[in-house]
């Protein structure tokens, strides 16, 4: 049984395109509060969502540009000879760098600074409560299990099968082993300052995703 509701040849394009389209909710619920800490949720919000944006896009164009196809099936059935065959061992710096990205846009700490508490009092849902509040707190909660999606297909097979364990339950225990990771560096990792975090993305992890799109770019030419 193959997991596949559509195949569109622009697949990892248009999921990451609607992942850029969450930054909407909270830009708008910050501009929208009478309080100046609204505002200032919301704009940090912006800057880190758009930074992170950028290294996901640059992380997973190495990936694609040795497949050569925005498919996701294809990018599944590029990886279906094996263990051998997953993309995590050609591309383990494209993979680093979508995970702390992930990390990033999914509010998970050490990146969690959208609605700091010891600094902005709850950012951009501080005017928000129950069910308004809830559904912020859906979404992030969605979000990651879009990255741990992407992240399984990307690096780590897909939904191929996996020795005796059939594709579809090799993929389920994948998205949550990343969901786990995800809950498990939050109770791991202290914060960082919103400084150090924009260090992080313009200065360390841009330049390396540079260069490795570089050096695969090399890579497929010669």
């Amino acid at each position: 049984m193959r997991p596949i509701v559509a195949d569109i040849n622009i697949g990892i394009l248009f999921v990451i395109g609607v992942m850029g389209a969450g930054l909407y909710g909270p830009l708008l619920a910050g501009m929208s509060q009478s309080n100046k800490w609204g505002l200032l949720g919301a704009a940090r919000t912006t800057v880190q969502f758009l930074s992170y944006e950028v290294v996901t896009g640059l992380a997973i164009l190495s990936p694609i540009m040795l497949i050569g196809s925005l498919s996701l099936i294809d990018i599944n059935n590029h990886q279906s000879g094996g263990i051998t065959d997953w993309l995590i061992w050609q591309q383990p710096v494209a993979f680093v760098l979508f995970l702390i990205a992930g990390f990033a846009e999914t509010n998970r700490t050490p990146f969690d600074l959208l609605e700091h508490e010891a600094e902005i009092v709850s950012g951009y849902v501080t005017d928000y409560s129950g069910l308004r509040w809830g559904l912020f707190f859906v979404g992030e909660y969605t979000n990651m299990i879009t990255i741990a999606i992407l992240t399984s297909l990307l690096f780590f097979g897909g939904f191929n099968d996996l020795w005796f364990i059939p594709g579809w339950l090799a993929m389920i225990l994948k998205i949550v082993f990343f969901f786990f990771l995800m809950l498990w560096a939050r109770a791991a990792w202290p914060h960082i300052r919103p400084d150090q975090l924009m260090w992080l993305c313009w200065k360390v992890l841009m330049p390396i995703a540079l260069l490795n799109i570089v050096i695969t770019g090399l890579v497929v030419i010669f």
